[in-house]
């Protein structure tokens, strides 16, 4: 009997253990850096911890599992942090849906020539993430997406193409390989999503390993479907490289959806540019989208759209 009871306590301390581990890694941070979201940390990487910003809808509850949305920011690789798709968030989230924004580590401006070998790690691993607490979130593990404008476009791509399966190259211990690192739809902002010789961009930085990193060279049956936002006065993305890019996903009978903005430059999306009017034209054409796949129900509600 003695020995049941030990055994009885000790059950019980793993338990309690176990369900402080799991309650800490969903303790967010005591005051979050961008206002009208909850900062956790996703990931440590050394003596480094990783945060991510969430926007949860305000009457999530009788819904049912909510679909989620993965932001990454852009800046080359080497700046910018989350917070670039905060009002996208808002409104996504009065739409019923659980948006994230992602903080991955940059690259040096000084070495130009390294991969963003460590900006793709720590999306598999914010993604991972997510579908790990989905249950937390209420989120529905089969209904994420990643998004993404510029680099962080390119890593939303990478999530959603044969990129994200090549834990060859990306290995990482802390990842648990059971969960699906893939995206299930990508809501892609001026992406660099091409990084080959032929007018891609970004390619000093994979030179010979751009076959590995590049996601239009790696569009496969598994990579979901798209919405891709560019204008045709970017410097950095040619239309040609995103009509391939289309081109490639409808041969594989994927739903690939692409706007030209006309005379909009590199970055024309983000809110307080144009008087709104590309901002505001994304959401609407994002949720429309999202209706289309079964996502979102209804219509776009442009009354929702943050001024």
């Amino acid at each position: 009997m003695k020995l049941l009871s030990l055994l009885r306590d000790a059950s019980y301390v793993l338990v309690f253990c176990l369900a402080a581990s799991a309650s800490a890694e969903l303790t967010p941070h005591a005051k979050a850096d961008i206002d009208g979201t909850q900062q956790y940390t996703y990931r440590k990487v050394g003596d480094r911890s990783l945060s991510i910003f969430v926007t949860r809808p305000t009457e999530q509850a009788g819904l049912g599992r909510a679909p989620a949305i993965v932001f990454f920011h852009g800046g080359g690789w080497t700046g910018g942090k989350p917070g670039q798709f905060t009002d996208h968030a808002r409104y996504f989230s009065a739409r019923g849906i659980v948006c994230f924004q992602v903080q991955y580590r940059l690259l040096s401006k000084k070495k130009n020539t390294d991969p963003p070998f460590h900006c793709i790690q720590d999306a598999r691993a914010a993604i991972r993430w997510v579908r790990n607490h989905a249950e937390e979130w209420g989120v529905d593990p089969t209904r994420i997406a990643s998004a993404g404008g510029s680099a962080g476009g390119h890593l939303a791509a990478c999530l959603g193409s044969a990129v994200a399966d090549q834990d060859d190259l990306f290995e990482d211990s802390q990842e648990d390989r059971k969960i699906n690192v893939r995206s299930n739809a990508m809501l892609l902002f001026n992406p660099v999503y091409d990084n080959s010789p032929n007018d891609g961009w970004g390619t000093k930085r994979v030179a010979d390993q751009f076959q590995k990193y590049s996601p239009a060279q790696n569009i496969d049956t598994k990579t979901p479907p798209a919405i891709v936002f560019l204008g045709d006065s970017d410097a950095l993305i040619p239309v040609d490289v995103a009509k391939r890019f289309q081109h490639k996903m409808k041969d594989l009978k994927i739903e690939s959806r692409l706007t030209i903005f006309p005379s909009m430059p590199h970055g024309f999306f983000n809110k307080g540019k144009y008087d709104n009017k590309p901002f505001h034209q994304t959401l609407e054409e994002g949720d429309q989208f999202l209706i289309d796949l079964g996502w979102l129900t209804g219509e776009p509600q442009p009354e929702l759209f943050p001024k």
